[in-house]
């Protein structure tokens, strides 16, 4: 059975970006240390469902290209907003169930990454709909910034299943939450 999966980059201190949404912070580290991890990860992706902030961040840093080419992407939001050409967006409105049911019929028994930003993440969780996280911890703090999981109450208890240590000091947790 397909998997819902967070899939995300933080801070030690539990951030995903500045309040101004800056990235630098993370790219600094690059992306060879993760790349074969990350080709690994996406292997098994059918779809995605973001939110509209992350989804204009990304137009916005890279306005000529789209890195999920066709895959599908529902993105979240109550805007008008235009997709790359030729790309797999969609935009949806509703609850996170409705995207979830829309997402889980395109990814044909893929699993579906939920690309951000922690908001997303947490109405999925708070609903009952995420299954796992999967959190590189990146060895720097920011203090301040975008929670990566701003959820509304305590969660229930999430069980470790994985570790990865990548070179440069970052390290992956997965998380399920079942």
């Amino acid at each position: 059975m397909a998997k819902v999966i967070y899939y995300v980059a933080s801070s030690l201190d539990g951030f995903i970006a500045t309040e101004d949404n800056n990235l630098d912070w993370l790219l600094s580290f690059g992306f060879e240390p993760f790349q074969e991890h990350y080709d690994r990860f996406m292997s098994g992706i059918g779809g995605i469902i973001m939110g509209a902030e992350t989804y204009a961040w990304v137009r916005a840093e890279q306005p000529d290209t789209w890195d999920y080419g066709t895959l599908p992407c529902l993105v979240l939001t109550h805007r008008n907003l235009q997709p790359p050409p030729g790309s797999g967006v969609r935009f949806v409105r509703g609850d996170v169930q409705a995207a979830l049911d829309q997402a889980a019929a395109l990814a044909e028994d893929r699993n579906i990454w939920i690309v951000g930003g922690g908001n997303v993440a947490a109405q999925f969780l708070e609903a009952g709909l995420l299954d796992e996280l999967w959190i590189t911890y990146m060895p720097v703090a920011l203090g301040s910034g975008r929670r990566l999981l701003p959820v509304t109450a305590p969660t229930g208890r999430m069980h470790l299943t994985g570790t990865t240590q990548f070179n440069g000091g970052a390290a992956e947790l997965r998380f399920t939450t079942r």
